[in-house]
């Protein structure tokens, strides 16, 4: 399990233009990488919105923020373009980046159990090491917490 003080996994992702994406490009910056279950749903929506409402806030902070869930980058794009969403999403769809930050996990709904994205939080300073993690994510605040703790990084 990837806890606070580790340095970040190099695992790629795809980028919303098929691209390779790692969260070891971003070194130099700050990052705030976040992992959510499914495009379009409604708590999913909420936490992309809020991070989207404070964007330009954790720019002047110096922070990227990368959203990621399996979803394909036609799904995330159509979920970009119906919310006017201002930050950027990737796709794990081999599963190795919730493997690598321990976000692939048993769920259980209705007494039924399965695996699934739990959400996550973690913020990666410039030299790629995790400085903060927020795990099982309840959305209301969070971005806004999120963004403290992004500030006081230097």
């Amino acid at each position: 399990m990837l806890n606070e003080g580790d340095p970040v996994p190099d695992v790629k992702l795809e980028g919303m233009e098929g691209k390779p994406v790692s969260p070891a490009d971003f070194k130099g910056q700050k990052l705030v990488l976040y992992f959510y279950p499914k495009d379009d749903t409604s708590g999913c929506t909420r936490e992309a919105q809020d991070f989207t409402a404070l964007a330009a806030e954790f720019e002047n902070a110096g922070t990227w923020i990368l959203g990621v869930s399996k979803d394909d980058a036609k799904k995330h794009r159509k979920f970009i373009d119906r919310y006017d969403l201002k930050v950027s999403l990737a796709t794990d769809a081999d599963g190795s980046g919730c493997e690598a930050f321990g976000t692939w996990t048993e769920k259980s709904m209705y007494g039924r159990k399965y695996m699934g994205i739990d959400r996550a939080t973690f913020l990666i300073d410039r030299d790629g090491v995790v400085k903060r993690l927020w795990r099982k994510v309840k959305v209301p605040g969070h971005a806004e917490e999120v963004l403290e703790a992004t500030r006081a990084l230097p």
